[in-house]
């Protein structure tokens, strides 16, 4: 048997799918087999990825049933599944049973919404469909790698990319014990975050130098931020989250808003972040206020601390495609196969773009 790592991303036609083929084209250890679009399927990468016409000049999307007829048994299969939410988990579901048939070696990490909440219910209710495979949930835990230090699972659903920059400012925080349960979150993402399929919101003449708030207090990712700060740091929080649509291609700026349960200085709280993450290579605290420039087309996030002794300020900047689901899907993988976490990430940002 070929002891290779063979990568396969489903859903690969879009930008979240796209960004997982340019990181696994150059990863030292996951050889690429398959790209996985049905309705791409026949068709070039480059031809859709211009872009990838060096890294992938001989590379087609296949369908799913193709690629999984075309497998080898006892293959090692390190699946991304960047799929639209609500179809993600069906996929996946039919993925695995074949992979127990051909005796897969088989790692799942899903950039959909699919597998980020336990209760079947829950995920219902805020998506408003039904769950696809509601039996697999219990396979897959949901959390950042920063913040779950041992994984009991094969699989990992991604938080979504608001709720990764956010949860990165928050959980420190929350941790402390030095806020109220209230947290306010202003969100600015680039357009990159509404997906490739045209739409009001994304078409250029709306997006080009404009700025506006859409679903403020009852974006999905809101019971996502609160959840999950419960998961990693114990602490309840009712999360007041506001997201707004930027004039940029991709990025993600959070601002969180706290009000102190006693008095603190910004010593305390960078002795604090820089504790949380001082084992987390893609974390970087920063003197000044982080800027998007600095982190887009990377997989880091920096954050930025401000207080005035009564209120406290974090902010927190990622790249939403990279850090915020195939750059974090990408280390999430590593760690599944006992890689190191940072291998095929350390590519500086361009910083000009």
């Amino acid at each position: 048997m070929n002891n290779s790592i063979k990568a396969v991303v489903i859903g690969a036609n879009g930008y979240v799918g796209g960004e997982l083929l340019r990181l696994i084209a150059n990863h030292p250890n996951f050889d690429l087999a398959a790209a996985v679009s049905n309705s791409s399927n026949g068709q070039l990468v480059s031809k859709t990825f211009g872009h990838l016409s060096q890294a992938l000049p001989d590379t087609y999307f296949v369908s799913r049933d193709d690629w999984m007829k075309n497998i080898e048994d006892g293959a090692n299969v390190a699946l991304f599944s960047a799929a639209p939410h609500g179809a993600s988990a069906q996929t996946l579901a039919a993925v695995i049973e074949v992979g127990k048939k051909k005796k897969f070696n088989l790692h799942i990490v899903d950039s959909s919404a699919d597998f980020r909440f336990p209760e079947q219910s829950t995920w219902e209710t805020i998506y408003g469909i039904e769950h696809g495979a509601p039996d697999l949930s219990n396979s897959f835990s949901c959390a950042l790698p920063e913040h779950l230090d041992v994984i009991s699972t094969d699989h990992v659903g991604h938080p979504g990319c608001f709720a990764t920059a956010s949860l990165l400012a928050t959980v420190p925080l929350a941790k402390s014990e030095l806020i109220q349960s209230d947290i306010f979150i202003s969100g600015i993402t680039g357009s990159t975050g509404s997906g490739r399929s045209p739409q009001t919101g994304t078409h250029h003449p709306d997006r080009n130098s404009n700025l506006y708030a859409y679903n403020p207090l009852f974006h999905r990712h809101s019971p996502e931020i609160e959840h999950l700060t419960k998961i990693a740091s114990g602490y309840n929080t009712n999360v007041h989250f506001v997201p707004h649509s930027g004039s940029f291609a991709r990025g993600i700026h959070v601002t969180v808003q706290a009000k102190t349960v006693k008095a603190v200085n910004k010593k305390q709280l960078l002795e604090i972040y820089l504790d949380a993450y001082k084992n987390s290579p893609f974390i970087e605290i920063v003197d000044k206020t982080p800027k998007l420039k600095n982190v887009v087309a990377s997989n880091m996030c920096h954050i930025g601390i401000a207080t005035d002794g009564d209120s406290i300020v974090i902010m927190s900047v990622i790249d939403n495609l990279i850090k915020g689901a195939a750059g974090g899907s990408i280390q999430w993988m590593n760690r599944l196969w006992d890689l190191p976490e940072t291998s095929g990430l350390t590519a500086s940002a361009p910083g000009w773009t």
